[in-house]
């Protein structure tokens, strides 16, 4: 993606879900889906045709339960959302914090508790499973540019094998793959010291292929939640990892401070804010 285009599709994004503002690959993802879904022609006839909706009278029309559901700071002025549900006779009205329109980017968890609520008339219990782990991201570097210049196929061919020697060295590292994030992944490891070695593996094991690739860590306190995790640990290591250079390894000052020992050597990257994480954090990259 080139500098232009990824800025464009990042102005839609910092509307639609500005905690992930810095997360390219669903910069990336975000540019394809709308490429992809139509042609521009098509882009501005349904942009034309939902400046024409106008169902303001037929709200008070409405006679089942309904639920209205709007983040304070969403592009959309929750103010609107209020006025939306006072026009349906007994509809319940919802505000959550955030800014993220998405309902699926900032905590999914939580909007799906209000409807069960809404439903059943009860809220769920959740007892949440919190352990300290290191989070690694992982990420390609100029990963558009690089499946424009091989196509589809012989791009897919060069995804296949990064998976695959990134799961060998997960496995060798004792790493455990969390999920895949476009171009990447994420894991986690019970030690950080492992998961910066594995991180340098992969970098190295990658290049190869003609591919780069940058990676991030961070070590907190993080949710577990159907195999998945979260919690504010894990955007701290998604922004470290959006800061790296190809072939770079970042880590937080928490990860410096607790391999004190190891033999492993750091550079200073300075204070940086990050979105998301409150206070400053200092940055260091794993040197070689």
């Amino acid at each position: 993606m080139q500098e232009g285009e990824q800025e464009m599709w990042g102005q839609g994004l910092s509307l639609l879900t500005p905690s992930r503002l810095e997360d390219e690959a669903l910069v990336r993802w975000w540019g394809r889906f709308e490429r992809q879904s139509m042609s521009p022609r098509m882009a501005r006839s349904a942009l034309r045709l939902l400046g024409e909706f106008d169902i303001r009278e037929i709200l008070p029309t409405i006679h089942v339960p309904t639920l209205v559901i709007h983040r304070s700071d969403d592009v959309l002025p929750v103010d609107g959302a209020r006025w939306f549900a006072a026009q349906i006779p007994g509809a319940r009205f919802v505000e959550l914090a955030g800014d993220d329109h998405w309902p699926w980017i900032s905590d999914p968890d939580e909007i799906v508790d209000e409807v069960e609520q809404f439903l059943t008339g009860e809220r769920p219990v959740c007892e949440l499973d919190r352990v300290l782990a290191t989070v690694l991201f992982t990420d390609i570097v100029s990963s558009t540019e690089r499946a424009a210049s091989l196509g589809d196929r012989r791009w897919r061919d060069v995804l296949d094998q990064h998976d695959r020697l990134v799961r060998r060295e997960l496995d060798r590292h004792r790493g455990r793959e969390v999920k895949t994030t476009g171009d990447g992944v994420l894991a986690t490891f019970d030690g950080p010291a492992r998961g910066i070695q594995c991180a340098r593996s992969i970098c190295d094991q990658v290049r190869p292929l003609g591919i780069e690739v940058r990676a991030g860590l961070h070590t907190g306190e993080c949710e577990l939640r159907n195999g998945d995790v979260g919690g504010v640990a894990v955007h701290i290591g998604a922004r470290v990892a959006g800061m790296a250079e190809a072939g770079e390894v970042l880590v937080s000052g928490t990860v410096k401070d607790l391999v004190v020992g190891s033999g492993l050597s750091f550079s200073d990257r300075g204070m940086h804010s990050l979105r998301g994480a409150p206070g400053e954090w200092r940055i260091y990259a794993v040197e070689r």
